[in-house]
């Protein structure tokens, strides 16, 4: 029985997308429409058609980043729900370098605008990793605050300064085509970044499983006590989380201006940092399956349209099965901590019976 409950929580993001696909179900037929047949529209339109499965990669490649983003600080016990204003600062960077710098080679501009974007991305990271590590302030609420600092800076920048000359919307110029990212499937908007995006997710498994450094980032996230004793500093492993976490999510950003939009626009984002957080749970914390559940997520973002289109389903029930899945995984968390307390409880109990035992018993002449 204890086996089995073991590997139900083992299966805990599987049965939360069930569940969530199946709730899902229901307010599918409420609208009107068969459940089998939305579902197979948007599965088939997202990872069985060409077009399809080309914009379910350009939507992956910043959820990917995104879901590393977040899951990187939360392997010492940070929630980093900052992904989306650390994406419009990489951004920013990103397209500064771009369209400022004095030219040069091309593959050499395109680095200088990746290390732009990602240093963009850790500086976002980096203030509130610093006031938690060093001043005990809540990570959550300050890297939630950020996002709309960071989302209403770039809108003062391309409104403003780096507004390009006679745009109808704020926007910047262009970049050189030189800048633009190799493409992946010809005559699709799919580019490198997701490629990109794979190769962090394999250093990040690697770095986890293989090093030392990896063992002391979990001993962190475990028990900050048991890592202080062995000498481990869990401030400095705090902030060095957080940087490198906002480098990942400012990533995301510069692919989406070097690969996609090729200009840095108003309101660019599609809320990718959120995505994030939504991957890195039901990754369940390990980067082996944030490129799994990043796919299944940025399939649902592609397949909406396609649904609706094929039989009239409105898209806010993909945005309504998103949150279902946080909800589930969320509630068997809560299930597995209580299950967790009462066990350590009854173990406490039945010691304290053994140890009642031992001293009443008789002590030999």
């Amino acid at each position: 029985m204890l086996k089995a409950i073991r590997v139900f929580f083992m299966l805990k993001s599987l049965w939360a997308v069930l569940a969530a696909l199946l709730v899902g179900a229901v307010l599918i037929v409420i609208s009107g429409s068969n459940p089998i047949t939305a579902y197979r529209a948007l599965f088939k339109g997202a990872f069985f058609d060409y077009y399809g499965f080309a914009t379910t990669l350009v939507k992956m490649s910043p959820i990917l980043l995104a879901g590393l983003a977040v899951l990187l600080p939360l392997r010492v016990g940070q929630f980093n729900i900052g992904a989306e204003g650390q994406i419009y600062l990489g951004a920013l960077f990103a397209t500064v370098a771009a369209l400022y710098l004095p030219e040069m080679p091309g593959w050499l501009h395109i680095l200088v605008c990746i290390l732009a974007g990602m240093l963009g991305g850790a500086f976002w990271g980096a203030i509130p990793g610093y006031l938690k590590a060093f001043h005990g302030i809540n990570e959550v609420i300050i890297t939630l605050l950020m996002n709309y600092v960071g989302i209403d800076l770039v809108n003062y920048f391309v409104s403003g300064p780096m507004m390009a000359e006679g745009a109808p919307y704020p926007y910047s110029p262009e970049i050189r085509e030189t800048l633009w990212l190799p493409i992946l499937m010809p005559r699709t908007d799919a580019h490198l970044g997701v490629g990109v995006g794979l190769v962090f997710a394999l250093i990040l498994i690697i770095v986890f499983r293989y090093t030392s450094f990896g063992f002391s980032l979990d001993t962190v996230g475990k028990n900050p006590t048991a890592a202080r004793y062995a000498g481990i500093s869990v401030r400095h492993s705090i902030f060095l989380t957080m940087t490198l976490g906002g480098s990942l999510a400012g990533l995301a950003g510069t692919f989406e201006v070097l690969g996609l939009k090729y200009r840095l626009f108003h309101h660019f984002s599609a809320g990718y940092g959120f995505d994030g957080i939504v991957v890195a749970f039901l990754a369940a914390g390990s980067p082996i399956w944030v490129p799994v559940a990043a796919i299944f997520l940025s399939g649902l973002k592609a397949g909406a349209n396609i649904m609706q289109r094929a039989v009239g389903v409105e898209t806010t029930v993909v945005e309504a099965i998103k949150g279902l899945v946080v909800i589930f995984i969320a509630a068997g968390l809560a299930i597995r901590y209580k299950e967790s307390f009462w066990a350590r409880a009854l173990r406490r109990r039945k010691s304290a019976a053994a140890g009642l035992k031992t001293a009443a018993r008789p002590k030999k002449e």
